[in-house]
């Protein structure tokens, strides 16, 4: 049996990163560890090809090679699912699709001849079972949530680490909260369910093995979940298996505010080479974290965690919304505010979206609010705001234009810096790579930029003041240019519903 898996190709948003990737000779952020991982769950005597649409294209003759062509994707694939399946169905060769776009939208996709849904290690073996025996049935579906200590290892070969600037690791899914726009719950469970120690070190040891030394994503949704399993067994033995391999990783990973809770979990994940972490900080807004059921972030000082998880070592990348139907006029304002004083230098700020099967989707559609599909860019809503549209749109493209201009973005890396104190072991020195790096940012930013002083300010200062910090300066320099690429695009455009209805107001 011949297979070929193929992974869908991200729009330019700005979680793709797409415009930093030149500067440090990349085609794409994170590998497709999804398809890897079930890759490995396959007969081993199949024949085995991957094509990654995000570093190469897709061509007619990989296609035809294959008896049968796997496709897992997210909702911000979608556009280019679409187009994979009509190729796909006109050279005549049958689709097996899963993953998180296809189990919460089945119904879209009939042209699909096999669906399998829910997680591959609980429904998988029953595909298989079947498709041997010759009675494959169209669609296969779970709902259960199983033990993952059984999930092989990804099965690296079938990629070219080089096109990449980040591996990708699942220690565990499930999150222990559920808010209401939230998905995870849905997908993956309530019960964070975790690998043993033997297997993360397995896992380290494969990229390791495979001559991987640089940055490594936890892809969890939310790495926290069980604390006690990270502080008594997890970072225990990476802190070990790390020194004894001269600290070749480093890693970044999604958690909740709460982390900032624990100060021997903080201690802890910084001592085994963490440096980042991603915060759904959402809105400094109380009513709206009530909306939502963010109970994790209500009745805290936001800011100040933010200060001290910078202060411990792990720099905050924030998710902020607007839209909530409790979001005053002010909020605008206040999101900006709050972004800017926190030092927050990587703020993702989207529009509410309802994804399918939520509650805030189910909500919304007995309010009959429902008014288009789920495309996973957050920047434009499939429902009815309570909002005047107008004015919602109107003071998000406010904060996009605020946030990402030149000197907002630059004063806010220095926020960062002045707050930020790594580990010495993870911080970095400067190498003889980042003077490439360096020549070909100064080229971008330093003469061509449009805020090219704030650009010479943030390096000289750098140097001068806090020498050790000039990875980092540089590394966030770059992201300013791809951020305010991707917001210059979304303040360009006019953002509309998905499907528009007449709106209030």
């Amino acid at each position: 049996m011949k297979i070929l898996m193929v992974y869908p190709q991200y729009p330019v948003t700005f979680w793709s990163f797409k415009h930093c990737l030149k500067f440090v000779s990349k085609k794409s952020s994170f590998p497709p560890l999804g398809l890897l991982t079930v890759a490995a769950m396959l007969p081993a005597e199949w024949e085995k090809k991957v094509v990654d649409m995000n570093v190469t294209r897709l061509i007619d003759s990989d296609i035809q090679w294959a008896d049968y062509v796997f496709i897992s994707a997210m909702g911000i694939q979608k556009d280019s699912v679409k187009e994979v399946i009509r190729r796909c169905k006109e050279l005549g060769v049958k689709i097996v699709a899963g993953g998180p776009l296809f189990t919460m939208e089945p119904e879209n996709y009939r042209d699909v001849d096999h669906l399998v849904l829910g997680e591959a290690e609980a429904i998988l073996p029953e595909f298989l079972t079947d498709l041997a025996n010759g009675c494959a049935r169209r669609e296969y579906k779970t709902t259960a949530n199983p033990d993952i200590c059984a999930t092989p290892l990804p099965q690296w070969s079938l990629i070219n680490k080089k096109h990449y600037s980040s591996m990708s690791v699942q220690y565990s899914r499930g999150c222990p909260f559920n808010c209401e726009f939230c998905d995870i719950v849905l997908l993956n469970g309530h019960r964070p369910r975790t690998k043993s120690k033997e297997q993360m070190l397995a896992e380290l040891d494969a990229l390791y093995n495979a001559g991987w030394r640089d940055g490594v994503f936890i892809v969890d949704d939310n790495f926290i979940g069980n604390k006690n399993k990270l502080k008594e067994e997890i970072l225990p033995a990476i802190i070990a298996w790390r020194k004894g391999k001269k600290r070749p990783f480093v890693f970044n990973t999604e958690t909740s505010i709460n982390l900032a809770d624990d100060d021997e979990l903080i201690k802890l994940m910084v001592e085994a080479g963490f440096n980042a972490v991603f915060v759904g900080i959402e809105t400094p807004n109380e009513e709206s974290l009530s909306e939502c059921a963010k109970q994790q972030n209500q009745n805290r000082d936001l800011q100040a965690a933010v200060r001290k998880l910078h202060n411990c070592g792990l720099e905050v990348q924030g998710g902020f919304i607007v839209g909530f139907d409790s979001d005053p006029l002010s909020i605008f304002k206040a999101q900006i505010n709050f972004i800017q004083k926190s030092g927050i230098v990587t703020a993702m700020v989207g529009l509410l979206n309802a994804p399918p099967g939520t509650r805030l989707y189910q909500r919304l559609k007995k309010e009959n609010r429902i008014i288009g599909d789920f495309d996973g860019s957050n920047t434009e809503c499939n429902f009815i705001p309570k909002m005047n549209y107008q004015t919602l749109v109107a003071g998000y493209k406010n904060i996009l234009n605020n946030i990402y201009s030149s000197k907002q973005y630059y004063e806010r890396i220095n926020t960062f810096l002045k707050e930020f104190h790594p580990n010495k072991k993870n911080r970095g020195n400067f190498k003889m790579g980042h003077i490439t790096l360096l020549g070909k940012a100064s080229w971008f930013l330093g003469i061509w930029g449009k805020g090219k002083r704030y650009y010479w300010k943030l390096m000289v200062g750098t140097v001068l003041k806090r020498p050790r910090s000039f990875p980092v300066a540089m590394k966030l320099a770059i992201y300013g240019y791809h951020f305010r690429m991707v917001a210059e695009k979304y303040a360009a455009k006019t953002i509309g519903l998905r499907k528009t209805k007449t709106l209030p107001g």
